[in-house]
């Protein structure tokens, strides 16, 4: 057994008292425990157990009846939670957590879960919820900025609050973000509500239960050797606004223009937040937001100043045109209530009508869960339950597959709308054969696979003229792909607006008029529109 196994412990003991609120099953069967009768008996003793528990009941699966360890495979662990939750929804309950625990040296003899299952239904998560990706250079405090606003706690000058980011072991121990992370908190009739330690999963999900509105960031990667990581952030997710950060002890850099670029490039209403204003002088600082503003008027946009006009101009003016400026600092926390004021009255722009449509941008697999494809749902909604295509796979094919459980932050929900990031636990599908830049559709969509398009390209920046068989990525959606470019005329000069055909170099992807893209090769760089799917 695995040494943090304290749950596990106490659920065994305290499964020893008549008539508590834990049950012990060792496995269940759709077969057997969803047969007519059986199934409301067992909803009936998953009731009992609930009310017992003051709203809360305990399940030990994959032990005996006397509390003995057994173990099940994993393929029957997972049976098992598919026929619990129905059981539960039965009893007008949910499951709201499971751990998992291995038998033996290598599990050699199965699983041993405890599940959580408290009373009422799932929670439908559909209040006003809006989506921030974070942008701008290596060390100018992206991470740190956002830490401290969904805590609330100060940074302590060495990036104690972007630890709550990253995820990776090296990327702690360097101060270096490697890959996207998320984080959120919230607003309800009480103010902000805060994660209390972002470290542990149920703080996650306590600020989706308790808010009345929801903030979730998407924290991108300033270091330059993964921009594309960055321009899969921005350009890859369902975002509502982006959060542009300059230090004041640097000012904008070459990064600074590349990412604002990107930002403006997919028409995303943008604030802009000058961080580390305690580390300099006032007289820095404003010669940084003299430099900010004249950057932002060189590329057409409008600066507002909130100092001077205030977080309730900020709200009204924002815009694709019109980008308020913020000046913060994470250490003494200045700035950071008006952006907790700007964030809780912001609109939310991305809610798309239509047929549920979700890019994977990743996934990962859960003990007895199994496969679990993770992005922002682009269209539409989703339900635990649903018959889903997924695809399309290498040959251009779909998969038909089942949803079985939705999760958002670490809470699981039972219905998932447009601008969710969501992890959705997919059966019939093993997650090596799940790729980023694949699509979950309805189940009785017809989609084609998408090897050609048509696109209206601008090209920003390229030091020669693009010509017949130009090769650089393109970031549409979560897709990042190789691409050949067969532009109308021949060529296309910096600078120029033209046409060209699109060609996927190694697969297919499922394409879609309207759909704006990146494209990007070394420092050279543009953007586009699809017009045409072949």
């Amino acid at each position: 057994m695995s040494a943090d196994r304290a749950l596990l412990d106490e659920a065994l003991e305290r499964g020893e008292e008549e008539g508590g609120n834990v049950e012990f099953k060792e496995r269940l069967t759709r077969a057997v425990h969803l047969s007519d009768g059986r199934m409301e008996s067992l909803a009936a003793q998953l009731r009992h157990r609930v009310l017992s528990g003051d709203g809360v009941a305990t399940y030990v699966v994959g032990v005996t009846d006397d509390g003995g360890i057994a173990g099940i495979p994993p393929d029957d662990f997972s049976e098992t939670m598919d026929v619990l939750s129905l059981l539960a929804e039965e009893a007008g309950a949910h499951i709201e957590d499971v751990e998992t625990w291995g038998v033996g040296e290598s599990a050699e003899r199965g699983l041993v879960g405890v599940a959580t299952i408290r009373e009422g239904a799932m929670l439908d998560v559909d209040d006003d919820h809006i989506v921030v990706g974070t942008a701008g250079h290596v060390d100018h405090g992206k991470s740190t900025l956002v830490g401290s606003l969904v805590t609330g706690q100060a940074d302590n000058g060495n990036g104690s609050t972007r630890s709550f980011l990253d995820v990776q072991p090296h990327e702690v121990e360097r101060g270096l973000s490697a890959d996207l992370s998320y984080a959120v908190y919230g607003f309800s009739d009480d103010g902000p509500v805060h994660m209390r330690n972002p470290h542990r999963k149920s703080d996650r999900a306590q600020v989706v239960q308790e808010a009345d509105r929801l903030v979730s960031f998407v924290d991108t990667v300033g270091h330059e050797p993964w921009l594309r990581t960055t321009i899969r952030g921005l350009v890859g997710q369902r975002l509502d606004y982006g959060l542009l950060v300059v230090a004041a002890d640097d000012g904008p850099t070459r990064t600074t223009r590349e990412h604002l670029g990107i930002l403006l490039a997919m028409e995303l209403p943008t604030v802009v937040a000058i961080t580390k204003v305690d580390a300099v002088s006032e007289e820095r600082v404003a010669e940084v937001e003299r430099e900010v503003e004249r950057l932002l008027r060189d590329v057409g946009r409008t600066p507002l100043s909130v100092e001077r006009h205030g977080v309730d101009a900020a709200v009204e003016e924002i815009s694709e045109s019109v980008v308020p400026l913020f000046l913060t600092s994470a250490v003494t926390m200045d700035g950071l209530d008006d952006l907790d004021r700007l964030f809780e009255a912001l609109p939310k722009r991305s809610a798309a009508e239509g047929e549920f449509k979700m890019y994977i941008d990743r996934t990962y697999s859960v003990t007895g869960v199994g496969a679990v494809a993770s992005g922002t749902v682009n269209s539409g909604a989703v339900e635990a339950g649903d018959t889903l295509l997924l695809g399309p796979m290498s040959d251009g094919e779909f998969r038909e597959v089942e949803v079985r459980s939705i999760e958002m932050h670490y809470h699981r929900v039972d219905r998932a709308n447009a601008g969710r990031i969501v992890g959705i636990a997919l059966k019939g599908v093993r997650e090596s054969e799940i790729e980023r830049g694949m699509v979950l559709l309805p189940g009785d969509a017809e989609p084609t696979a998408v090897r050609e398009f048509e696109a209206d390209v601008m090209v920003l920046n390229h030091p020669t003229r693009i010509q017949e068989g130009y090769e650089p990525v393109v970031h549409l959606e979560t897709i990042s792909e190789a691409a050949i470019f067969h532009p109308d005329g021949g060529r296309l000069l910096p600078g120029d607006t033209g046409t060209t055909r699109v060609e996927f170099k190694f697969r297919p992807y499922f394409v879609e008029v309207g759909q704006r893209f990146v494209f990007r090769e070394g420092r050279s760089k543009g953007v586009g529109t699809v017009t045409k799917v072949d």
